[in-house]
C-alpha cells in the first residue's frame, strides 16, 4: 500500500503497513531535528512534535510540556540527555501560528532554537545516542509506549532529519517546503502528501486521529500518532515452531560464543540473556517450588514483555519461556510485582499498556510446577486507567478522587484480604506538577484491597512522604512492600516493613517505618537511598524467601556505549542480588548474598599491609576482571582510604572504591574509568565509622560492573566501561597511614550461561 493510499484509513484505531525500502540505511548520531509545529492548546503534556525512535526503548524527540507546562524540551528515554531544570526556559506562547524548533546534537552538547533564536543549550553527562537501520520517525507520542495521554496536539507543517549539526546560520536559513540541502530525512504536508521524501522512509501506521487538513498534518491528541518504518523492521523469514533453518542454528551458536567474547557483558551479575532490556526492570519476584523465579522487563523489537529466569542458589539462572507477553488486549507490558496465595498459586502485577488511557493494574496467574504457563484471566485489568497510568472517579460526595493505576507492587496478605500498592508519577506529573497541587507533589503510593484477587478496590494513599526526606519532583514507582527481617539470615521478622521503590530522577531509594494494620497506613521513619548522584541504581524488586531472607534486585542503567548497544546485540544488567534486614540501630543492614561465595576458586591472602598516603600498594598476583576482594583496615588518621581496580598500566583508566572519612562517605569515583564511556562521576553514599570500628569493605569486579559494599550497612554499585583493558588492583590511603589487618582476595567463575 502506497502512502498516498492509506488516507481513506486515516483515524482508523491502527493500521501496520511493514516492510519496504530504504535498503542500507547508514547509522545516526550527530544530527539536528527541526520542525514546524503549531500547538492546538498549551496545556498539553509529553507529546512530540518529531521523534527518532529504536525500537528498543531509546528514543530523541521534540517534546512539549512535559516537565514544565508549555515548554519545548529535547526529550529521551528516562530523561537520559534531558537537561530537567527547565525553570528558566521560555513558555511557548504561540497557538494560532506555526513556530520552527530546532535541536542540535553535537557531541555531548545540545543546543535547542526556537525560530533560530537560541531557546536552550547544555552538556549531556552521557554520550549521544546512535540510531541505526531499524529506527522509526514518529509525530505525536514521544516514543511507542508512551501513553495515550501523552500525544501531541496540533498541526505540523513541515519536519526534517540531518545527519550533521546544523548553526544557527543554516537553521534559520531553512524554508517550509524547499531545501537545497540534503536531508537525512523530511516531510513536508504542504501540499497534501504524507510521503517521505527522501526515499528512506515509505511504510506508515496511522494511530487515532490523524489526517491532512488545510496542507498540514493534523494530530489530534489522545494517542493520535503517525509511524513511518524503514525496510529495518520487515517480519523475520523464520518464527519458533517451523522447521529450523540452518543459518538459524549456527547463528545462535555465533550469537553465544560473540556474546562470551564481549568485554564489557558481564559474567555472573544478571543480564539481559539477548535484546534489549531498556528499560530493564527486575519484576514479579516469587519464591515458589524451592527456586527463586524472577522476570525482567526487556523490548522485543514492538512491544515490551516479561522474560523469565528461576535459580536454585542465587547465582546459576534458567531461562524460561516468556511470561507475560503483549497479548489479550495488552499492547506492551510495564513493572510489576509477584505474590504466591494460600493455595499455592502463582500471581503476577503488571501494568498493561494499550488503549487510549493504557490498561492499568493487571494480574496474570501459573498453576504449574515451573511456572512455565501463565494465563491472564478475562478480566485481567484489575484497576483500569481513565487517563494513562491514573484513574479520576467521582467520590459519594461528588468530589473528583484520584489515584495511580500504574506500577503495581507485590501483594500481601491482612486478615484475609489481599493488598497491593501502585506508583504515582503520572499523577504526580498532571496534578503536582502541572497543576501545582501541592497535595499530589512527591512521592506517594496508593493501597488497593482484594477480597480475591480479581476485584480490587482503591483505599486511599498509603503514606506520606515528607520534604526532609525526598524532593518535591520526586515519584514513587516500582514500589515493593515487605516484612524486614532482624537478620542477613531471615528468621523471624523485626517488626518493621521496608518499602522500597524509585523516583525517576533520583533511583532506588527506601523507608523504614511502621504498618499500621488496623489504619492500613504506613508510617515512615527513616529514610534512605541507594543511588546518590543520578538514577544509576534503579527499579528495585525484592522477595521474601522460605528462611525468611528477604532479597532485592536493581536495574543498572548505565547501559553500554552507544556502540554497543546498536551492534553488539544486548544490553541491560541487575546489581548482585542483596539481603536486607533491620540492623539493631534501626538502620538497614545490605550485603550481596551469600551463595556468591561458590564462585570463589582459590584464595589468596594477605596481612599486616602499611598504606603509605601517596605511595599506592600494588599485590603481585592480584589483578583480574572476574575479582572479589575482602579488607579489613584500620583507617588511623587517613583522610581516604581503599582500593582503585581496573587501572591500566599507565594509570590512565581507574576505577576508586574508598572510605572517605573526612566527608563520612562510601565512595565509587568513575571520573578515570575509561576513555569517554559511561557515567563519570563521583559516587557518594553516607557511611561513618564509630569509635574505632575498623573498615570492611568488601569489592567485586565483573568486566564492566564494580560493586563496594562497607561493614554491611552501605552498598554503591556501578557500570564502567575501560577501554585500555587494564586489570591492575592498588590499595591505597591519603593524608595519613593506614593499616591493612587482612585483605582476602578470590578470582570469581564466571555464572552466566553465556
Amino acid at each position: 500500500m502506497t502512502a498516498q493510499s492509506l488516507w481513506p484509513w486515516v483515524g482508523a484505531a491502527l493500521l501496520v503497513v511493514l516492510a519496504g525500502a530504504a535498503a542500507g540505511q547508514e547509522s545516526l548520531r550527530g544530527k539536528t531535528l527541526v520542525v514546524w509545529a503549531q500547538p492546538a492548546d498549551l496545556d498539553q503534556q509529553g507529546g512530540s512534535a518529531l521523534t527518532i525512535d529504536d525500537l528498543s526503548g531509546g528514543f530523541d524527540a521534540i517534546v512539549l510540556g512535559e516537565l514544565e507546562p508549555a515548554r519545548w524540551m529535547p526529550g529521551s528515554e528516562v530523561y537520559a540527555r534531558t537537561a530537567q531544570a527547565q525553570g528558566d526556559w521560555p513558555a511557548e506562547t504561540v497557538v494560532d501560528e506555526f513556530v520552527q524548533i530546532a535541536i542540535v546534537y553535537e557531541g555531548r552538547r545540545i543546543t535547542m532554537l526556537r525560530n533560530g533564536e537560541l531557546y536552550a543549550s547544555y552538556e549531556m553527562d552521557t554520550q549521544p545516542r546512535e540510531f541505526g537501520p531499524q529506527s522509526v520517525v514518529m509525530f505525536g507520542k514521544r516514543h511507542l509506549e508512551a501513553g495515550t495521554g501523552e500525544s501531541f496536539r496540533g498541526r505540523i507543517l513541515d519536519a526534517r532529519i540531518y545527519d550533521s549539526p546544523l548553526s544557527p546560520d543554516e537553521i534559520t536559513a531553512l524554508v517550509p517546503g524547499a531545501t537545497d540541502d540534503d536531508p537525512w530525512a523530511w516531510w513536508y504536508f504542504g501540499d497534501g502528501r504524507v510521503a517521505e521524501r527522501t526515499g528512506r522512509y515509505d511504510k506508515l501506521e496511522s494511530v487515532g486521529d490523524v489526517r491532512i487538513t488545510d496542507g498540514a498534518l493534523v494530530l489530534g491528541g489522545d494517542g493520535a500518532t503517525l509511524i513511518v518504518y524503514p525496510a529495518a523492521t520487515a517480519e523475520r523469514s523464520w518464527q519458533p515452531g517451523q522447521p529450523v533453518p540452518r543459518p538459524v542454528i549456527e547463528g545462535s551458536r555465533e550469537l553465544r560464543e560473540h556474546l562470551l567474547a564481549d568485554p564489557y557483558r558481564p559474567c555472573y551479575h544478571f543480564v539481559v540473556p539477548e535484546d534489549h532490556g531498556l528499560p530493564g526492570d527486575p519484576n514479579g519476584a516469587v519464591y515458589y517450588n524451592g527456586r527463586y523465579h524472577l522476570m525482567y522487563l526487556f523490548h522485543n523489537g514492538e512491544a515490551f514483555e516479561y522474560g523469565h529466569v528461576s535459580s536454585k542458589d542465587l547465582v546459576h539462572w534458567r531461562h524460561h519461556p516468556r511470561s507475560i507477553r503483549a497479548d489479550k488486549g495488552d499492547e506492551g507490558i510495564f513493572s510489576g510485582g509477584g505474590f504466591v496465595d494460600p493455595s499455592g498459586r502463582a500471581w503476577v502485577t503488571y501494568w498493561g499498556l494499550g488503549g487510549p488511557a493504557g490498561r492499568g493494574l493487571c494480574v496474570a496467574y501459573s498453576d504449574d510446577e515451573h511456572l512455565d504457563t501463565w494465563i491472564k484471566p478475562e478480566n485481567h485489568s484489575v484497576v483500569p486507567s481513565t487517563h494513562f497510568g491514573y484513574t479520576v472517579e467521582e467520590g459519594a460526595d461528588g468530589e473528583e478522587i484520584v489515584y495511580g493505576s500504574a506500577d503495581p507492587s507485590n501483594i500481601w496478605m491482612k486478615d484475609g484480604r489481599y493488598y497491593m500498592l501502585a506508583g504515582n508519577l503520572p499523577v504526580l506529573n498532571r496534578y503536582g506538577k502541572e497543576l501545582g497541587i501541592e497535595e499530589h507533589q512527591g512521592d506517594t503510593a496508593y493501597l488497593f484491597v482484594s477480597d480475591d484477587l480479581l476485584e480490587w478496590e482503591y483505599l486511599h494513599p498509603f503514606y506520606e512522604s515528607r520534604r526532609a526526606w525526598t524532593r518535591a519532583d520526586e515519584d514513587n514507582m516500582c514500589p515493593v512492600f515487605l516484612p524486614l527481617p532482624s537478620s542477613p539470615e531471615g528468621g523471624e521478622p523485626s517488626g518493621k516493613h521496608l518499602l522500597l521503590f524509585i523516583s525517576h530522577n533520583l533511583g532506588c531509594q527506601y523507608y523504614i517505618g511502621e504498618y499500621d494494620e488496623a489504619a492500613d497506613k504506613f508510617i515512615p521513619e527513616t529514610h534512605g537511598r541507594m543511588t546518590w548522584v543520578d538514577n544509576a541504581y534503579f527499579a528495585p524488586e525484592a522477595l521474601v524467601d522460605d528462611r525468611g531472607r528477604l532479597v532485592m534486585w536493581a536495574w543498572l542503567t548505565a547501559n553500554p556505549p552507544e556502540d554497543y548497544i546498536r551492534t553488539q546485540g544486548w544490553q541491560g544488567m541487575y546489581g548482585l542480588p542483596r539481603l536486607l534486614w533491620l540492623r539493631e540501630d534501626g538502620s538497614l543492614g545490605m550485603r550481596p548474598v551469600d551463595e556468591l561465595a561458590t564462585l570463589r576458586q582459590e584464595e589468596m591472602t594477605w596481612t599486616d599491609l602499611a598504606l603509605q598516603p601517596g605511595e599506592p600498594l600494588e599485590l603481585p598476583g592480584l589483578a583480574g576482571e572476574l575479582m572479589e576482594l575482602e579488607m579489613v583496615v584500620q583507617p588511623g588518621d587517613a583522610s581516604r582510604v581503599g582500593a582503585s581496580v581496573l587501572r591500566s598500566e599507565d594509570g590512565a583508566e581507574r576505577t576508586a572504591l574508598f572510605f572517605d572519612a573526612a566527608e563520612g562517605a562510601l565512595k565509587v569515583d568513575t571520573t578515570e574509568s575509561s576513555q569517554g564511556f559511561g557515567r563519570q562521576v563521583v559516587e557518594s553514599a553516607p557511611f561513618d565509622l564509630p569509635g574505632g570500628e575498623p573498615l570492611v569493605l568488601r569489592i567485586f569486579v565483573d568486566r564492566g560492573v564494580v560493586e563496594v559494599y562497607a561493614n554491611d550497612r552501605q552498598g554503591i554499585a556501578r557500570q564502567v566501561y575501560p577501554t585500555l583493558g587494564g586489570e591492575t588492583i592498588q590499595l591505597f590511603a591519603e593524608g595519613a597511614a593506614a593499616q591493612v589487618v587482612t585483605l582476602r582476595a578470590w578470582r570469581l567463575m564466571p555464572s552466566n550461561p553465556y
